[in-house]
């Protein structure tokens, strides 16, 4: 293994160039070359293949920066069908034109579904990131309770569905404890809530605050840390009679109530309380369009106008009740020292895993109480279901109490090994030095792309 590929997929996270910067690190250390693949699989399509060499001489390009959130190659959603096996030498007969002998993707589920056609024709392994904590399995066995139910609803005459299961959780038997970016989205969103809930007491109002993480409630979950009120998350529908109960008593008690809600929750039909529109995204995934105003709507209906008027704060439900949405803050901007080093340990991986031979892998982190966080790597079919489809992972509902409408004890169990030391001292200190610094008044922002773009080359001919 002398040179290899690496290429961002998906959308960003803050940890993508960490990952990067570690493959590129283990690169040097072990005489390898590694070529950056700008915009993601984009650019397997593009016959001249613009590519960035990112350790010439063994040594990192100065553009590589970890602590800077994104990606420095670019990434992209595009589409990878598996079923176009032309398409698909193309692409291959392109790496080989560039001597790659090897291919590092980094991505979430959905780019490691993508990925089994391009194992095929070279070694490609998977570095996981999203901050949606949803690639990974809650139990080794769990693509297993995966069943196919026909129906003719649904283009592909069948959908697929969760049997019940018959596994104890434990967190230790978790694969991929965690993904790189989750917890910067978290750090976010619950700064979020803890300046959202000074208005909300300020002006004796109720805050919906929504979070992203399509149909897993793990960014949710670690907003408690924010100490909302209530957290709902995509796993558990919420009974909004009980919901709207518990509202009351707090508002009785403290004038103010925090809610927070993950993206994809349900009602107790199953059915996203946010109404799925029909169009989506290049990936393929539902476009999602607003789980906290629905949410809102409905609690307008419940609560009533004459509740907040007894209390004279307010003329309406309608102007007591708002909704902010924490948005793509969470997967932007500098990773926290959690993200950094974790990202760059799997990034570092991954290339271990090429030049020890593997193919169609994954670098995971593990987490157990005697060594801690560590990484190793993983047979990627080993997340697939017996149908060769690898899902998201959903939060495992024991992590919820869905009585307190809060994270679970074991829940709680399982943030506290991330989040405990998961700030730097550099983070603040960074925040300190930089964010009002005077040149930020006068000088224009230098966008790293300026400088990397410098540095693209491309395929002397087309293929």
């Amino acid at each position: 293994m002398k040179r290899i590929g690496i290429l961002t997929a998906g959308g960003d996270t803050p940890a993508l160039n960490a990952t990067i910067h570690g493959a590129v690190t283990r690169a040097n250390q072990l005489k390898v070359e590694i070529v950056g693949l700008i915009k993601g699989f984009n650019c397997l399509f593009n016959p001249r293949v613009p590519h960035v060499h990112l350790n010439p001489l063994y040594q990192e390009i100065p553009e590589l920066d970890p602590t800077k959130g994104g990606t420095l190659i670019g990434s992209s959603r595009d589409y990878v069908d598996p079923n176009k096996k032309d398409d698909l030498d193309l692409v291959a007969s392109r790496l080989k034109k560039l001597g790659i002998d090897g291919l590092i993707c980094i991505g979430g589920d959905g780019t490691l579904n993508g990925l089994q056609p391009f194992a095929e024709r070279l070694p490609t392994v998977l570095a996981p990131k999203t901050i949606d904590n949803d690639l990974g399995l809650n139990y080794p066995s769990e693509p297993d309770e995966y069943v196919r139910v026909n129906d003719a609803s649904v283009k592909a005459g069948f959908r697929y569905k969760r049997s019940e299961s018959n596994t104890q959780f434990d967190l230790e038997n978790i694969v991929n404890y965690a993904t790189p970016g989750y917890a910067t989205a978290v750090f976010v969103s619950a700064q979020g809530v803890e300046r959202i809930r000074t208005t909300a007491e300020s002006h004796r109002r109720i805050a919906i605050i929504e979070v992203m993480g399509r149909h897993s409630g793990y960014i949710a979950l670690g907003t408690a840390y924010g100490q909302p009120d209530i957290v709902l998350v995509p796993e558990i529908a919420p009974d909004l009679e009980q919901v709207v109960e518990r509202v009351k008593h707090l508002y009785d008690l403290q004038k103010n109530v925090v809610i927070v809600c993950g993206e994809g929750i349900v009602d107790e039909q199953g059915r996203e309380l946010g109404a799925e529109t029909k169009s989506t995204d290049p990936a393929g995934n539902v476009v999602l369009s607003g789980a906290s105003e629905a949410l809102r709507a409905k609690m307008i209906q419940m609560i009533g106008d004459k509740y907040f008027q007894l209390y004279r704060r307010g003329d309406s439900a309608k102007e007591a009740i708002f909704t902010r949405k924490v948005g793509h803050t969470q997967r932007g901007g500098r990773p926290i020292l959690f993200d950094r080093f974790y990202a760059a340990q799997q990034g570092g991986k991954a290339v271990e895993l090429l030049v020890e031979g593997r193919n169609n892998a994954v670098s995971v982190l593990q987490y157990n109480k005697t060594k801690g966080f560590h990484v190793e790597g993983y047979d990627a079919n080993r997340f697939r279901d017996r149908w060769g489809l690898i899902h998201a992972r959903k939060m495992h509902p024991s992590l919820y109490d869905s009585k307190t409408l809060k994270p679970s004890k074991l829940g709680m169990d399982y943030l506290m090994p991330i989040f405990t030391d998961a700030i730097g001292e550099d983070d603040m200190e960074h925040m300190r030095r930089t964010l009002f610094a005077a040149g930020n008044l006068s000088q224009p922002y230098h966008s790293i792309n300026t400088d990397v773009h410098k540095r693209i080359r491309y395929l002397p001919e087309a293929g």
